[in-house]
C-alpha cells in the first residue's frame, strides 16, 4: 500500500517512505530520512538529519528526530540517527543525531518505549526491549543494554552503561555504570539497592540461578577491596551453564566509568 500522508505534511522529494507510512498533520520528513514499512507518524512529528527507521514505528506528537547534537564540538559533520523496527517513540521525545567523537551514530534498537518528553542525546546506544518512562534523559554516549527499565525524570550522565534488565528507580542521577540485573534505587546520586527480582522471576529465572546472582552481587557490589580481587573471588564461584553470573562479571571488568554500588556510595 502506498504511503498515506495528509495535505498539511510536508515531505521532501529525496525522503523515501515504505509501504503503509502514514504521515498525519503538519508534519515534515527531511531530504535524507528513510522511513521504513507501516511506520504511523503522528500529527506535527519532525524526522530531519540522515535518519533511518525500520518499519513498524509509531511516532506520536511533537516528537523531534535526527536534530544536530546539542555538542559544541559538533561543525556539520555528516552524522545519523539508526531506528529499528516497532518502537513507540511518545510526545515530545527528542533522539539528536552522533557525532565524530562517537563513530557518527546514534542508534535504537526493537520494541523499545520512549515515553513522553525523553530525551536520547548523541552518540547512545539503546538495545532492544527498553523502556524510558517520562522525561528520563540520557547523555552524550550513554549505552543501555536490552530490557532494561529507567524511571521517569531520571537524568544519566555521559558515557555511563546501563547494564542489561537494570531498573532505575525515578527521578535517579546516575553517574557510574550500573551492572546488568541490578535495582537502582531512585533519588539524588541513587544507589544500588540489590536485584531486580521481579525482572528475574518474570523472565523465567529459577531460584537457583537467583541465589548464584546474589551471590556474585555480594563480591561485586557490596564488599569492599580492590575490583580485580573481588573479580577473582566471584570467577572462582562460577559453574557450568553460569552464563547470566559471566555476563555480570565480565560487564563490571570493563566499566570505564566506575561502577554504581549498594547504598549511595559508587566505586
Amino acid at each position: 500500500m502506498s504511503p498515506v500522508i495528509h495535505p498539511t505534511a510536508i515531505i521532501d522529494t529525496g525522503a523515501e517512505l515504505g509501504e503503509g507510512v502514514s504521515v498525519g498533520p503538519y508534519s515534515v520528513v527531511g531530504p535524507n530520512v528513510k522511513i521504513g514499512d507501516n511506520c504511523e507518524l503522528l500529527s506535527h512529528t519532525v524526522i530531519t538529519g540522515n535518519t533511518t527507521m525500520g518499519s513498524g514505528n509509531r511516532i506520536f506528537p511533537f516528537s523531534s528526530i535526527g536534530q544536530i547534537p546539542q555538542d559544541l564540538k559538533f561543525h556539520g559533520e555528516p552524522s545519523e540517527v539508526i531506528i529499528g523496527d516497532n518502537n513507540q517513540i511518545r510526545e515530545n521525545v527528542t533522539i539528536n543525531a552522533g557525532t565524530e567523537g562517537g563513530g557518527m551514530v546514534t542508534r535504537i534498537g526493537n520494541n523499545n518505549m520512549l515515553m513522553a518528553y525523553t530525551h536520547v542525546a548523541h552518540d547512545c546506544i539503546l538495545g532492544n526491549g527498553i523502556v524510558l518512562a517520562n522525561c528520563a534523559t540520557l547523555a552524550g554516549h550513554v549505552e543501555v543494554d536490552d530490557q532494561a527499565i529507567i524511571g521517569g525524570l531520571s537524568a544519566i550522565q555521559q558515557f555511563v552503561r546501563i547494564g542489561k534488565l537494570a531498573m532505575i528507580g525515578g527521578m535517579s542521577g546516575v553517574t557510574k555504570d550500573v551492572a546488568p540485573y541490578c535495582l537502582l534505587a531512585g533519588g539524588y546520586r541513587a544507589g544500588l539497592s540489590g536485584l531486580n527480582l521481579i525482572g528475574l522471576k518474570r523472565k523465567g529465572f529459577n531460584t537457583t540461578q537467583i541465589t548464584r546472582l546474589k551471590e556474585i552481587y555480594r563480591i561485586l557490589l557490596l564488599e569492599s577491596g580492590k575490583r580485580d580481587v573481588r573479580l577473582l573471588e566471584a570467577e572462582a564461584l562460577l559453574q557450568d551453564g553460569d552464563d547470566v553470573a559471566r555476563e555480570i562479571i565480565e560487564f563490571v571488568r570493563g566499566a570505564k566509568r566506575g561502577l554504581m554500588t549498594h547504598g549511595r556510595d559508587s566505586e
